[in-house]
């Protein structure tokens, strides 16, 4: 396919990926995936994702860490811009952090995803982002395709979220930040960690704020006791009402059950959180028919944890 000519949105292990040819192509690292047999694990099959013929001005560009919130200023009118960011560097924390912030935020749909690796090498190896046009390789930084679909046609974003806020307390941060040590818990401050281990949560459970009905996650890293520190996969922001989320039973009865409300035309792309497919042990179980890689974290407009999200392609009405 890339001898060919196609655009290409790819997803792999680094080891296969590293040796594809130059062509029309992005892509990132990752070796889970949940595929036509349900959740994957493999380090020599490679997601493929080829742009619909009718896509125009499809159009490639790479991003500094410092100014990866720019790829909202490349979204064109009436178009649909792809992004992928390698987990854990500058360019991840920098597009968390200020991309909400950033002028051109939500002007156009923008998608995608946090390139990971296997978790057994967390800390060994880093994820990685490729510009297929030149081979060009980044730890840090990220690379979009930009696109233009015809008079007609529009994408559309969504995302499944099987977690509802709990009924326990409401908590809030004195500053935003993926770290945190103090936090505000039913109007009363106090250290946040000492709190996660006098409660007992379950940190499998993210925190889950409520934003005009859509539901966000912030999910546990992991609670440092000794330094009185609890650490996120995505920032949590100062003043926002969050509280611990229910616990869900099925993950799969539930997810299954949500896809016919969500609604699923023509899916272009989709991918689905690394945490929801450890913790639910989604190996060999197939979620429906929406496949797509499993992500260190799914971007759709901004950075989501533990959600699954999709883009399709629709009829204008």
């Amino acid at each position: 396919m890339i001898t060919e000519g196609k655009k290409l949105i790819l997803a792999g292990d680094e080891s296969v990926l590293m040796q594809l040819p130059e062509g029309h192509w992005i892509g990132g690292t990752i070796p889970y995936f949940i595929s036509d047999q349900g959740g994957l694990m493999t380090r020599d099959k490679i997601h493929v994702t080829e742009l619909p013929s009718y896509a125009r001005q499809v159009t490639v560009r790479t991003y500094a860490p410092e100014t990866v919130s720019a790829v909202y200023a490349g979204i064109q009118k009436n178009g649909l811009s792809i992004i992928i960011i390698p987990a854990s560097g500058n360019a991840h924390l920098n597009f968390a952090m200020k991309a909400p912030l950033h002028k051109d935020f939500a002007s156009g749909p923008l998608f995608g995803w946090i390139a990971g690796v296997h978790v057994d090498d967390i800390g060994k190896k880093k994820a990685k982002v490729i510009f297929g046009e030149k081979l060009k390789v980044m730890e840090d930084g990220a690379v979009a395709m930009h696109m233009v679909l015809p008079d007609g046609l529009y994408a559309d974003l969504n995302i499944i979220n099987i977690f509802k806020q709990g009924t326990g307390d409401v908590i809030t941060f004195p500053e935003d930040g993926f770290n945190v040590q103090d936090a505000i818990i039913n109007g009363k401050k106090q250290n946040f960690a000492e709190y996660v281990s006098r409660q007992k949560l379950d940190t499998k459970l993210p925190l889950v704020a409520d934003y005009s009905g859509a539901m966000i996650n912030v999910s546990f890293q992991g609670v440092d006791d000794a330094a009185g520190r609890v650490n996120f996969y995505a920032p949590v922001f100062k003043g926002i009402k969050y509280k611990h989320a229910a616990p869900v039973v099925n993950y799969v009865k539930e997810f299954t059950s949500s896809i016919p409300e969500a609604g699923t035309g023509e899916i272009f792309f989709s991918c689905n959180c690394i945490l929801n497919y450890l913790y639910s042990e989604l190996e060999g179980k197939r979620t429906g028919n929406i496949t797509g890689p499993t992500t260190f974290g799914e971007i759709a407009y901004q950075l989501l944890n533990q959600t699954m999200a999709y883009v399709s392609i629709e009829k204008q009405a």
